[in-house]
């Protein structure tokens, strides 16, 4: 009885702390040795001050969003980041206007500075000048 059960729901995993769910298969995440674990969280705790540092520039006016666009061509910081919150750092951009900036340039939500197009890029530049 347990063998037609499983093959009509199929058998579950559980998802452990080390393991993460992609596409609905989960696999084993590697084990960290403590001196990795430390040199990932160094790595965020970097990544995480520059995005700090990047959209404070923005938002004091120090930092021009075409320029965000350039540094995103070498820096895997900015190309990470999401295009929303760049906007909504931008000085005189709230939540509102970011979202029908981002409405009107046919940008998605989950986009990232490294992934909008040319065309996105130029309604958005032509957009906010």
């Amino acid at each position: 009885m347990n063998r037609v059960l499983e093959a009509i729901i199929g058998t579950r995993r559980k998802r452990t702390a080390h393991s993460i769910d992609v596409e609905g298969i989960t696999m084993a995440l590697p084990a960290l040795t403590a001196q990795q674990r430390a040199e990932a969280l160094a790595k965020a705790q970097r990544a995480r001050k520059a995005r700090a540092e990047l959209l404070a520039g923005l938002k004091a006016g120090t930092v021009q969003l075409p320029e965000v666009f350039e540094r995103a061509e070498t820096d895997e910081v900015v190309r990470k980041t999401r295009i929303i919150a760049v906007i909504k750092a931008l000085p005189g951009v709230g939540p509102v206007r970011a979202a029908e900036l981002m409405r009107g340039c046919e940008i998605a939500d989950s986009r990232r500075v490294g992934g909008v197009g040319s065309a996105q890029r130029t309604a958005l530049l032509a957009a906010v000048s």
